[in-house]
């Protein structure tokens, strides 16, 4: 234990992902449905996975674990094979990229956009090390990627060719290629208030895409998922595998010497910090990915969600901030926002002739809230009621940003987190005092 207290910041973070990759492959093998791991493999690989898709339906439990396992292997490799240092930004993209192994994302959709950023460093004479973040980013468009390899242009699924393989080459090469530029100037456009920086770029890109490749040229936008493949489920799975997974990051973090008084300073820190394992240290920041992932497990059965292979990713989704300013601290605001919004829709609906459809614990919902999450430096700044603001406005919003890219963007929440920035920083910026101005005045 000795050595592994004594690591640095970027080798703590490479031992950290193998021990999540290590947790999911080992599941997969304990999974009851084991026998068909592989053909299950096949279907996830050979499906659409166009939002919201749910991969314990696809492919099986197994299969599912399987994929997320091999999905975070690969994105391990990357830091190791290219010398990649991980930092806080690698956190998030890691785990993020993880989360969506269970309903977007497989090993064989993330090589077109990934092969393209590597096209971006050998133009650039950059290193791949540091860029393997971009990569794992541009995996958010997975989607449309095996859209264009079984179906396009056609609706129904005719398999993989050779037409179709080349398209989403051309395809995953350009985004790859240019969204480094767009990675780098996205905190600019809101000003460092979404946590999910990567989701403006990839966003646009898939807005613009769906445009290109459907809208315009008249060619009919395939079905997303059939809603009844939600109903596949399995509470005690997830719970399970999320208790043992979190619970052994506690106990792993006292071990590392953590003491509570440690990570209560995390949570009640003024300041807004945006990187816990630096700050912090390695076992502060080990701590807050058991109870942060704990207290997003709590709330998700707590409003009633149905753990399918949607539900079971975006924990992980949500819980990638963990190294870059989320905690329940700043994020029970979030949620309660989106508790009200929904409370207060319900009840008013009826009222206009509305049908409702959209309660806190419907599906598009419960993923529209794991991105919410990431406006969590908002109520870090200006106070925990701008952070329930914000929540509010998200909720009223994500709901209707797919139609902008067609289901192909998997952060859609992210996405939505960056206009709700664009409306709302300005304004508290110009018409309200942030926590640290408002103290001071009352001291005065």
């Amino acid at each position: 234990m000795k050595k592994i207290r004594s690591l640095t910041e970027g080798k703590f973070l490479k031992l950290f992902f193998a021990f999540f990759t290590a947790a999911f492959l080992i599941a997969a093998i304990f999974m009851p449905d084991r026998a068909s791991m592989f053909s299950g493999l096949w279907q996830i690989l050979s499906q659409p996975s166009k939002l919201s898709t749910n991969y314990f339906a696809i492919g099986g439990y197994s299969a599912t674990f399987l994929n997320m396992g091999l999905v975070g292997l690969i994105s391990l490799l990357l830091f190791v094979v290219f010398k990649g240092t991980p930092t806080n930004v690698s956190t998030l993209a890691f785990v993020l990229t993880l989360g969506f192994g269970s309903w977007g994302i497989n090993i064989l959709n993330i090589w077109p956009t990934i092969f393209g950023v590597m096209i971006y460093c050998v133009v650039k004479k950059v290193k791949f090390g540091a860029n393997v973040n971009a990569m794992l980013f541009s995996t958010g468009i997975a989607p449309l990627i095996t859209d264009l390899m079984i179906r396009y242009p056609n609706a129904e699924v005719v398999g993989f060719n050779l037409e179709g393989i080349l398209i989403a080459l051309a395809v995953g090469f350009v985004i790859g290629f240019f969204l480094p530029a767009g990675l780098a100037n996205s905190p600019k456009v809101h000003k460092g208030f979404d946590l999910y920086s990567a989701a403006l770029p990839v966003g646009m890109t898939a807005f613009f895409l769906n445009a290109t490749l459907f809208k315009t040229l008249g060619v009919d936008l395939p079905a997303g998922a059939d809603a009844a493949q939600l109903q596949v489920a399995s509470r005690l799975t997830v719970n399970t595998f999320c208790l043992i997974l979190f619970g052994a990051c506690i106990v792993f973090a006292f071990i590392l010497g953590c003491k509570p008084r440690d990570y209560w300073q995390l949570i009640i820190d003024p300041e807004l910090v945006t990187n816990f394992s630096s700050t912090y240290g390695n076992s502060v920041f080990l701590m807050n990915v058991g109870v942060f992932g704990l207290f997003i497990l709590g709330y998700y059965n707590l409003i009633g969600a149905s753990f399918n292979g949607v539900t079971f990713g975006i924990i992980f989704c949500m819980l990638s901030t963990c190294n870059s300013g989320s905690h329940p601290g700043n994020v029970w605001p979030i949620m309660l926002g989106y508790i009200v919004a929904s409370t207060v829709c319900g009840f008013v609906s009826p009222l206009v002739g509305g049908t409702f459809t959209f309660a806190i614990n419907a599906q598009a919902i419960c993923v529209g809230l794991c991105y919410a999450n990431g406006l969590s430096p908002i109520a870090d700044k200006y106070g925990w009621r701008y952070g329930f603001l914000a929540a509010i406005m998200h909720y009223l919003l994500v709901t209707s940003v797919p139609t902008l890219h067609g289901g192909f963007c998997l952060y859609n929440g992210g996405f939505t987190a960056a206009l709700i920035c664009i409306i709302l920083v300005p304004n508290l910026e110009h018409l309200s005092r942030d926590k640290f101005e408002r103290k001071a005045l009352k001291s005065k």
